[in-house]
């Protein structure tokens, strides 16, 4: 009888003493000055039996910005700011070409709040749970609003200290497998990365 009042205070008391808020998650999140890694993102569309895979870097200064730099199949480098997001022609920065972009504009913003750990910012338009610690967590993200609930069905994101995967189930039946890797932090930027940000 002792064992199972001990176990049950025990299951009771264990969501209170290991419980992570999304507020905690945000502050691990937003405690590098900078992330810095590369990225392989594998898209699964609907009307495709293969997977279109882009590999790239990318660089994140939370509450400044992200630089989204893919290399294969081709090389494009994208900035999303909360001024929006602009493309480098070689020269200068510009409005990119929406048809160019295969509508991952959109994409590019959400990972700037999910990469960044701006909880406030997917609150609003996804309902947040999420599981683990701060070690090792699994945050579910569920489309609350009209838009959101238009694009996705549900949008899964792992990590530990930083953001390792991300996986964007989407209601017409298409499916977005981020992974980062050979992260760094606080590293120091480049001069175009600094300037960009």
């Amino acid at each position: 009888m002792k064992k199972t009042i001990l176990s049950l205070t025990l299951l009771i008391s264990a969501p209170a003493l290991w419980a992570f808020s999304p507020a905690e998650l945000a502050q691990t999140m937003q405690k590098p000055q900078n992330v810095q890694g590369n990225f392989v993102q594998q898209r699964q569309l609907k009307s495709l039996s293969k997977p279109m895979t882009t590999s790239g870097s990318f660089t994140l200064v939370p509450q400044k910005g992200l630089l989204w730099k893919m290399q294969k199949p081709f090389e494009t480098t994208l900035r999303v700011r909360s001024d929006g997001i602009m493309q480098w022609n070689g020269s200068q920065w510009v409005n990119p070409n929406a048809s160019k972009l295969n509508g991952q504009s959109r994409q590019i913003k959400l990972f700037l709040d999910l990469l960044g750990g701006n909880t406030q910012g997917l609150e609003k338009q996804f309902d947040l749970k999420l599981n683990g610690n701060e070690k090792k967590w699994t945050l579910t993200l569920t489309p609350k609003t009209a838009i959101t609930r238009q694009i996705f069905n549900r949008i899964e994101i792992n990590g530990d200290t930083l953001v390792r995967k991300i996986e964007l189930d989407e209601k017409q039946g298409d499916k977005t497998i981020m992974q980062f890797n050979q992260i760094q932090t606080d590293k120091t930027l480049d001069n175009f990365s600094r300037t960009a940000l």
